[in-house]
């Protein structure tokens, strides 16, 4: 490809050679700008041309606009002269705008669109499973030095937050029963409230909103990075399965490391309520912990850490196939991790709520 250019052989004539495109002009434009033209009409040699397409006519078409002078076109090609007589046209004209849409079309779009990601999700999760089961039947071949990288990460590093955040939430709740259970000196039970919110519903619930925004978000945006660096691409050329790679070790490691996060979250967010029951209600840590281990059944502290196990799958899920569902930039690395949080927490607290009617239903 010849780069494009222009020079003056005579006056009033100017003769163009190379390729007028958007790939063959390179820094020219800015060459143009500081060239001057007579007004009046001016003749444009285009024999030596190569290619021109729209880009470079509508700069010849602004160049000449600029200084007043209109363009007779000699020894062009026939298809080329076509292209500048389009140009001339439509070159004070506004750009068409596409009709708005209904809001029956607006629902209809958004409908087949969550239709289609819902298909994908599907098949994601079918493919995944189908990787799993390989890895059962070979173990040999699971990744653990991924796996327990993947757990420090998750697990230990969360800690703090979890922590602090599930005492501060055993403060609140403890705080809000005792002002209503003092007025009825019914104290002692603030132990079983604290017991029962922080290990059913609470402690595993904010500990998968906390992990959902931490990690979650981080496979998205890991996966997203490495689909628009063409690292995915490369993998599949070497025969390496991504979804072996980087999909499964995630989600063992979170299968880990949620359920222990969640425990952890019930011994902060009981120790936060015992404070909070000992400064208000004048109740003694051992009486606390007395009612406390007499009150708790075993059941209430393995239902939250079986929730906290399927919220950790949704978590990994949500947050690697919005990663593999990244296209072409960073703004798509971006918006497919704001999406994951989004889809995570939602699908988090939905399936906490179908739990919550499933329990009832089975008086649990």
């Amino acid at each position: 490809m010849i780069p494009a250019a222009i020079i003056q052989p005579t006056p009033g004539e100017w003769t163009l050679s190379g390729s007028w495109t958007l790939r063959g002009m390179g820094g020219l434009p800015r060459k143009l700008d500081a060239l001057a033209c007579d007004g009046g009409e001016v003749v444009l040699e285009g024999s030596g041309l190569e290619a021109v397409d729209s880009a470079g006519a509508w700069l010849l078409k602004r160049w000449l606009g600029t200084h007043g002078a209109t363009a007779s076109l000699r020894g062009w090609p026939p298809r080329w002269q076509k292209l500048m007589e389009l140009v001339n046209q439509h070159a004070g004209g506004t750009l068409p705008r596409a009709p708005p849409r209904s809001i029956l079309e607006r629902v209809g779009h958004g409908a087949a669109g969550a239709a289609q990601q819902s298909a994908a999700l599907l098949s994601f999760i079918g493919e995944a499973a189908g990787r799993a089961v390989g890895l059962l039947a070979q173990p040999q071949r699971i990744r653990w030095r991924t796996v327990l990288r993947n757990i420090q990460v998750d697990g230990f590093e969360a800690l703090p937050i979890i922590g602090l955040t599930s005492f501060l939430l055993g403060v609140v709740v403890a705080y809000q029963g005792a002002d209503q259970l003092r007025h009825y000196g019914a104290n002692i039970f603030v132990v079983d409230l604290v017991g029962y919110a922080m290990l059913r519903e609470f402690a595993p619930l904010i500990s998968a909103i906390i992990i959902a925004g931490r990690s979650g978000s981080a496979y998205a945006a890991q996966i997203g990075t490495m689909v628009v660096t063409e690292e995915i691409d490369a993998m599949r050329t070497i025969d390496i399965d991504p979804i072996e790679l980087l999909v499964l070790p995630k989600i063992l490691a979170l299968a880990v490391a949620l359920p222990l996060l969640t425990v952890f979250a019930d011994i902060t967010g009981v120790f936060g309520g015992m404070m909070m029951a000992r400064s208000q209600l004048d109740i003694g840590f051992y009486e606390f912990v007395d009612r406390f281990g007499r009150e708790m059944q075993g059941a209430t502290l393995l239902i939250g850490i079986g929730k906290s196990l399927v919220f950790a799958v949704i978590i990994s899920l949500i947050g690697c196939f919005q990663g593999f569902r990244t296209r072409g930039s960073a703004d798509s690395v971006g918006r497919q991790t704001t999406l994951s949080v989004v889809q995570s927490i939602f699908l988090v607290i939905v399936a906490d709520a179908l739990f919550s009617v499933a329990f009832s239903m089975l008086e649990l």
